[in-house]
């Protein structure tokens, strides 16, 4: 646990220095539990994500890097690869193919990455899988516009 503990630290501290080199992440750290992060991702732009703001949780377990964080997203997201209702992410690096490598900061990018290429043939929103699979783009552009509209940019008034 306390080479968890340095290696968190150790992120964090990078987090802060590097607060503008990636305007499109922001990691808070829980003030009161190291083991427990949560993240501002934008939607990459030219996909139907784009112009809104999604928060992410990490759950670090005390085995980190050896094991990966779980990570969910706390906005609603209409992605096949995002359980609709937990927010639960299916991406290899999550699961199988992690690596100490990884960082926190880097699981942002791959996840920023996996909203702008979408792997419809492993879905956990069938709904969203379906629509893609069966070539109908638009209707899923359509749909996760609409998400992203109603749950991720702020509200004007």
């Amino acid at each position: 646990m306390q080479a968890s503990r340095a290696r968190l630290f150790k992120e964090y501290k990078e987090v802060q220095r590097e607060k503008t080199a990636d305007p499109d992440i922001q990691l808070v750290c829980d003030d009161s539990n190291i083991f427990k992060w949560t993240a501002l991702i934008k939607g990459p732009s030219e996909t139907p994500y784009e112009g809104g703001v999604f928060q992410l949780a990490f759950a670090v377990p005390e085995q980190y890097p050896l094991q990966p964080p779980q990570v969910r997203f706390l906005t609603k997201i209409f992605h096949p690869n995002v359980h609709f209702k937990t927010g639960e992410i299916c991406l290899d690096i999550l699961k199988n193919a992690w690596s100490p490598a990884w960082t926190l900061q880097s699981v942002c990018r791959a996840i920023i990455a996996l909203m702008a290429h979408p792997e419809p043939d492993s879905p956990l929103n069938c709904d969203s899988g379906n629509l893609l699979r069966s070539g109908d783009i638009r209707g899923f552009q359509s749909m996760a516009r609409m998400y992203t509209r109603l749950a991720a940019m702020p509200k004007k008034g």
